[in-house]
């Protein structure tokens, strides 16, 4: 498993895909995983990669306390798609890597205060992660709505646009733009759950009122 080369395009594009239904790359909450891929991705993934871009200016927002969200980071190969083979550096000897497990015992046979020990911090932490309230990561958007012409019934288009109902969607303030030639698109603001509302669910069901839409972009896309 894992993204190949996350420097190149070809490993940015497995991220890209692997992040089209996921807000992290391990659950629902920003964890070392996340950490550890975002580090190595180094930089901003390019516009046209949409849900790399998002999940990466998401976790860029927790530069601060990054050392202090859950898990524990494991060789990059271990995460990303199980279809992938791992390029990240392996040289073929894991057994290192298997035999590191989150309290650091690398003996074969623990002693019974070892074992105790494990088993209380364990314990430790599955109930301080069971206590932390889980994270909903939401975004802004502004999007244009772009009518066939002027003769375009702009108040049925933005009835047709507001009647979209799902759950983790709400529609925000709006208004119409000119755009030239007595042409105005509508522009209208609202606020998504990632994880359950996504900019291509929108274009489908917005550009499905073909009587009315010619398209759909987004014009400025926030995290919240």
């Amino acid at each position: 498993m894992g993204f190949g080369d996350l420097k190149s395009p070809a490993g940015l594009q497995l991220l890209n895909n692997f992040l089209a239904d996921k807000s992290y790359i391990e659950g629902y909450v920003p964890s070392q995983a996340d950490v550890a891929v975002f580090e190595a991705v180094g930089v901003s993934p390019p516009p046209e990669l949409f849900h790399a871009l998002r999940w990466y200016n998401h976790i860029k927002s927790y530069e601060k306390q990054k050392a202090s969200l859950p898990g524990v980071k494991k060789p990059l190969g271990k995460y990303g798609p199980a279809d992938v083979e791992d390029t990240t550096g392996a040289t073929g000897d894991n057994k290192d890597d298997d035999d590191i497990d989150l309290f650091g015992s690398d003996e074969e046979e623990e002693s019974e205060e070892a074992k105790r020990l494990r088993e209380e911090r364990l314990a430790q932490y599955e109930s301080k992660k069971s206590k932390k309230p889980a994270l909903i990561a939401k975004s802004s958007l502004l999007l244009d709505v772009k009518p066939w012409d002027d003769e375009t019934d702009m108040a049925k288009l933005e009835e047709c646009v507001r009647s979209i109902q799902a759950d983790g969607l709400v529609w925000g303030s709006s208004k119409l733009v000119p755009v030239g030639y007595g042409i105005k698109k509508l522009q209208i603001q609202c606020v998504v759950e990632d994880d359950k509302v996504g900019t291509d669910m929108l274009e489908e069901r917005i550009t499905a009122f073909e009587d009315y839409v010619q398209s759909m972009d987004v014009a400025a896309f926030n995290k919240i």
